[in-house]
């Protein structure tokens, strides 16, 4: 069990051992405040890719700056994201983390089949939560990447996130597939998935229990589960939660954040290495935290 950011924070904290991080079109304020940090910190040792005057004249206005960062001078946006691939490939950097460009721009290079890091078939975005009302850091998927994921899309999924908690240390973590029902209603999609995803089990991914279809209350709290007579060992103690499609899984995060005083942190999972792609918008402790989620997990998934 991970109880806290602050938990997570300490744990690559106390590992002593600095992640390669590749920061791709690096010249972003927020990016490079987040990476300073996690540089200053041990955490990383951070190469920064993309246009080397914009990337010191941006470090020169920080208080603090990191100690000899390596800059490689690529100002082409599409030549950067690939430098950063080719250094994945390479065995050189254990992460990836987006600066000033557009997701989808990146991401249609990093899955390229012969020139990516594409590692599973389906990448997922997954988002770690901490909230003031649960007794352990949980994760949601998909939040960003998959719009509407099917059954096979769902599987990888699971995997990527199941692969993700190993690597974090929890052996065998609890997931629930959520939908608003329990019962598996043929109208009703996602419930019929959901049930095949429990029935398959160890097939989809090894060390953890899936359950589902179970709704969010059930899922996340043990005496909603007792007053509604659901016996399950994920009750109350969930994992991570794997919502239908991209707009559950926005609205549940945004939520939790704007009024649920939840917190957030996340990366891509299912490639060669963790990517760091949240909004630009993000705050640089947002992007800080998401670095160090990635370190954390680095090139540890690659034997899953």
């Amino acid at each position: 069990m991970i109880k806290s950011f602050a938990e997570l924070e300490k744990k690559v904290l106390d590992s002593a051992v600095r992640k390669k991080l590749a920061v791709v079109v690096a010249q972003d304020e927020h990016t490079l405040e987040a990476v300073t940090v996690a540089a200053n910190k041990g955490i990383i040792d951070p190469m920064l890719i993309g246009d080397r005057d914009q990337i010191l004249t941006i470090l020169g206005g920080f208080s603090e700056r990191p100690a000899n960062p390596t800059i490689i001078d690529i100002k082409d946006p599409t030549e950067a994201v690939q430098k950063g691939a080719d250094l994945v490939r390479s065995g050189e950097v254990d992460c990836i983390m987006k600066g000033k460009l557009e997701t989808g721009a990146m991401m249609k290079i990093l899955v390229n089949r012969e020139r990516g890091i594409r590692k599973r078939d389906t990448m997922s975005l997954m988002a770690m939560m901490e909230s003031p009302y649960y007794h352990k850091v949980f994760a949601i998927t998909d939040v960003g990447l998959l719009t509407y994921p099917d059954f096979e899309q769902k599987k990888d999924m699971i995997a990527n996130a199941v692969s993700a908690f190993h690597a974090l240390g929890v052996s065998h973590p609890k997931v629930s597939i959520l939908a608003a029902v329990e019962k598996v209603n043929p109208k009703m999609q996602v419930t019929v998935d959901a049930a095949k995803l429990k029935e398959m089990g160890y097939e989809i991914a090894p060390d953890c229990t899936i359950e589902g279809p179970i709704s969010y209350d059930l899922a996340m709290d043990s005496e909603s589960a007792k007053i509604k007579g659901y016996d399950s060992p994920v009750s109350g103690d969930s994992d991570i939660l794997v919502v239908p499609d991209i707009v559950a899984g926005n609205l549940l995060a945004k939520g939790l954040i704007c009024t649920g005083g939840g917190k957030t942190c996340g990366c891509v999972l299912g490639a060669m290495v963790p990517l760091i792609i949240i909004s630009r918008s993000a705050s640089a402790e947002d992007k800080y935290m998401s670095i160090v989620l990635a370190a954390l997990i680095g090139r540890s998934m690659e034997d899953e």
